[in-house]
Parts: structure tokens; C-alpha cells; sequence
């Protein structure tokens, strides 16, 4: 078989993966009112034939809700919407984490529930326009977050994780890339605090930190992975002189919780080469790598056959192909995604493409 390595089966801590393939979150927006629903779970299904699946970035609190359409996991219909997934995902005899988000400054008032604020570590605007109920509209400016706030939102997430193993699924994935609340507190041009959370390395990391400790203490760390994108620009993220230094410590003092995975996003072209394959090798732990490897298998299949702890995510090709793995298999062509469906409601590119039976 051609991808014999990438289509082998992965033991992930507790869980036996069907192959290295993992499905990258990947934001749908078919979240009506914020609510999981039957739609989101048909398409989950569809794909459970894929090693993993994380998905779609999920708030736990009301203030994370920064985009239109989003899911929840803070209240009990939210979980309860959830369960439809996850039962859905494992009949199938497929594995599923949730991935939990905050999106901090990138965000609109117009999107929050009423009572929810925009908050960030800092009240720094971010450059760019979202999408709202009334059009395109600049990011609103956040309120700086109070140490009270902190702990709140940090609370939030652990409440998030427990509703998560009660939905039933298999574990969580802290979102802390792209830009959203945990990425502002590690990059200097989105936190420019004076106290315990601000200024040095250990003070930039100590959100994520603190929240990755949280988590993992109430679910276990076996059910704990972390998504990190060193050198990303998405949202707004300023490049500042000591990545290699914030990322190198960040990977180290993670390898004390025993996470189930590190995910690393390779989403910029300012990444020196060879810095996540190092940054790699610093956890001791399952590393799955992600950045266009949809369309690069051979090197999807070189990475997993050097190191049996490493798998690799793949985003965009499982929009329109809900059979990929299949396609792998017998080294098929995929169908192309309907870009101007990406985030609208209803089934049309989303669970209706076809399959190669």
C-alpha cells in the first residue's frame, strides 16, 4: 500500500486510532444559536473513518462566542446537542476530541450573547474586520481581563472540558494558536501586562499553562492535547524576537503534565526551517503535525515513518471529501470544496458531498 505507514493503526495513551490520520478543526459555522445539532453530527459521522477528529473550535463561556454560528459546551443543551456527535462519531467506531476556544479580542459585540463582553489580556484592538449579524465590522476593542477575570475564564474551560467527557467525547484540545485568547496571552503584541501574566516568558505562559494543568487534573492527561502555531500571524499575531525562546520553554514545562498530544499549525511562511521539527523532538509525548499535508502525502507518510509518536493533521481536503481516507487508500482523486459555502447554514458543502461510492 502505498501510505502503509499513514493508514497503520496509532495508540494514542488509551485510545486505538483506525490510522496516523487526524482531522484538523476546522470552523463550519452551522452552529444555529450556538446550539450542536443533528446536522453537525451527520457530518461528523461521515468522517469517522479518519484516525481522530477534533472539532470545530468550540467557546466555553458566552464571552468566547466572538464569531456568528459557533458551538458552545458551557451549557447543559449545549452537552446535551453534543452527545448526538459523539454517539454518532463512535458507532462508526471513529475517536473525536473537542477543541475549546475563547476568541478573546477577535470578536464583535454584535456576536455576543447578551451580558458578554470582548475581554483580551490587553485592551488592544486587533487590526481586521469579522463577519456580523450587520456585515463586516472592525473587531471591537477589548476590556483588558482582571486577574478575577482570569481565573473565571480559566474556570470556564475546565466546566467546559467536564461537560465534554459527559457529551461523551474521547478528550479536548486546548486551542492556544491562530490568535484566539490563549495565542494573545503568549505573543507581546497582544499582552503588554505588568503583572504575573505580562512581560517575561514565564509570565506570558502562565495562562496556558495554568489552564493545560487545570484541565488535565479534573479529565486526566491522557484526554488533554494542545494546539500551539509558533511564528503564526493569523489574527493579528505580532512576530516578536523571542519565539524560539517562548515556544522551547512552553513545550518544556508542558512535558511535566504528560499531555496526550502536542499540535503544531504550521499556518506561516516566517517559520525558520526545521524549527518545528525541533521544537518537535523537546516533548516527550504524541506530536501531530499540521500545515497542507493533505496535498503533500508522501511527506505525510515520510514524517509518521521516522517517528512512531508523531501523526499528521489534515484540514481543508475533509470539507469536500468525507471519504478521504478511503481516497488515500486507493490513491483517488479528491473533490474540490465550494468556497462560497464554507460558513452558511444548512447541508449544501457540508454534508452533501459525494463519496466514491
Amino acid at each position: 500500500m502505498k501510505h502503509s505507514k499513514l493508514l497503520s493503526p496509532f495508540k494514542l495513551n488509551h485510545l486505538k486510532l483506525n490510522n496516523h490520520v487526524v482531522m484538523a478543526p476546522m470552523t463550519r459555522s452551522r452552529a444555529i444559536n450556538n446550539l450542536p445539532n443533528d446536522l453537525m453530527a451527520t457530518y461528523y459521522k461521515q468522517r469517522a473513518s479518519t484516525g481522530l477528529i477534533i472539532t470545530e473550535a468550540t467557546s466555553p463561556s458566552k464571552s468566547g462566542l466572538g464569531y456568528p454560528n459557533i458551538p458552545g459546551i458551557y451549557s447543559n443543551e449545549q452537552t446535551i446537542g453534543w452527545r448526538k456527535t459523539t454517539e454518532a462519531v463512535h458507532k462508526k467506531d471513529g475517536k473525536i476530541f473537542l477543541q475549546i476556544m475563547h476568541t478573546g479580542r477577535i470578536a464583535h459585540q454584535l456576536n455576543l450573547p447578551e451580558g458578554a463582553n470582548v475581554i483580551a489580556p490587553s485592551a488592544i484592538q486587533a487590526v481586521g474586520e469579522i463577519f456580523t449579524s450587520e456585515g463586516l465590522k472592525p473587531h471591537s476593542k477589548p476590556r483588558e481581563m482582571t486577574i478575577n477575570d482570569i481565573e473565571t475564564i480559566q474556570n470556564d474551560y475546565v466546566t467546559a472540558a467536564k461537560n465534554a467527557i459527559v457529551a461523551g467525547f474521547d478528550g479536548v484540545e486546548i486551542h492556544a494558536a491562530n490568535g484566539y485568547l490563549p495565542n494573545q496571552f503568549l505573543n507581546k503584541g497582544s499582552n503588554n501586562r505588568t503583572d504575573n501574566y505580562g512581560g517575561s516568558i514565564e509570565n506570558r505562559t502562565r495562562f496556558v499553562l495554568e489552564l493545560a494543568e487545570k484541565i488535565s487534573t479534573v479529565i486526566g492527561p491522557e484526554k488533554t492535547g494542545i494546539r500551539i502555531s509558533p511564528f503564526g500571524v493569523f489574527n493579528d499575531m505580532a512576530l516578536y524576537n523571542d519565539i524560539p525562546e517562548t515556544y522551547n520553554y512552553l513545550v518544556k514545562q508542558l512535558n511535566n503534565l504528560n499531555l496526550a498530544y502536542l499540535h503544531m499549525a504550521a499556518l506561516s511562511d516566517k517559520i525558520p526551517e526545521g524549527f518545528l521539527e525541533a521544537l518537535a523532538t523537546k516533548f516527550n509525548g504524541n506530536v501531530i503535525f499540521n500545515g497542507g499535508y493533505g496535498n503533500n502525502l508522501e511527506q505525510a507518510e515520510k514524517i509518521v515513518s521516522e517517528n512512531n509518536n508523531y501523526l499528521i493533521s489534515i484540514g481543508f481536503p475533509f470539507i469536500a471529501n468525507p471519504d478521504l481516507i478511503e481516497r488515500i487508500k486507493q490513491d483517488a482523486h479528491f473533490n474540490e470544496a465550494n468556497q462560497d459555502t464554507l460558513y452558511t447554514p444548512g447541508e449544501e458543502g457540508y454534508t452533501t458531498y459525494p463519496t466514491l461510492n
